[in-house]
């Protein structure tokens, strides 16, 4: 029994980088910064835990992007920052169910020109797949993202969405086999860490749903370069 919920703990971690395929050429140059992300559902977690949530939670997913420089489509893009609210159809990163359709909402930094926010918008799309390819809404706010001196921890703010981290310890456990049991949402992760969510929110009224969270091993914290 418990070699079958090691089997199905891998197919679940195999399933959800095919949700972001690499995208076709662009005319990309380079570009590279910070990603954070959270979770409705345990991450980082082991069968025991993670089969009590599957279904009926982690269908919701807030993906955030600080480009510390680059340009995408010949747009630079340097300094901004572009937050993807996704609510999707089933547990992201469940194998035996289609999280699709979903719908996003696409907040892009409220310094940004025109010309960038769409850039922002193609290139948040370009990283996380069909599961952006639904925006219902697309709205320009101050984004702060912020990365913490401790490995694992980022504050990101806009006027919608608010997520701030911090490192898994071994007090977190609660299956005592715990592992990155979901994988990111997004392609092109150089580096991705599960975290602790102390704060999780998205307080917007496009998805018909808001939600709050915290205390959940719901969160990634890394970097990108595509």
């Amino acid at each position: 029994m418990k070699s079958g919920l090691f089997i199905v703990a891998a197919l679940l971690i195999l399933a959800g980088p095919a949700l972001a395929a690499a995208p076709a050429d662009t005319g990309v140059t380079t570009i590279s910064g910070d990603y954070a992300e959270f979770r409705t559902a345990d991450v980082y977690t082991g069968p025991c835990f993670a089969n009590g949530e599957v279904g009926l939670t982690g269908d919701e997913a807030v993906l955030a992007w600080h480009i510390q420089a680059g340009s995408w489509e010949a747009v630079k893009l340097d300094g901004l920052s572009v937050i993807a609210v996704v609510r999707a159809s089933a547990t992201l990163g469940n194998p035996y169910t289609n999280p699709l359709p979903a719908r996003a909402v696409m907040i892009v930094d409220s310094r940004a020109t025109a010309e960038q926010r769409g850039a922002l918008v193609r290139f948040a799309q370009a990283q996380a797949g069909p599961l952006l390819a639904t925006v219902v809404a697309v709205e320009s706010s101050p984004i702060a993202f912020e990365l913490g001196a401790q490995h694992g921890t980022v504050s990101v703010t806009a006027n919608i969405v608010k997520i701030s981290t911090r490192p898994v310890m071994s007090s977190d456990e609660i299956c005592h086999n715990e592992d990155v049991f979901y994988p990111p949402l997004a392609a092109h992760l150089t580096h991705a860490m599960p975290a602790v969510t102390l704060q999780g929110s998205y307080q917007g009224n496009h998805l018909g749903k808001t939600w709050k969270d915290a205390g959940r091993r719901g969160a990634f914290v890394g970097h990108f370069a595509a």
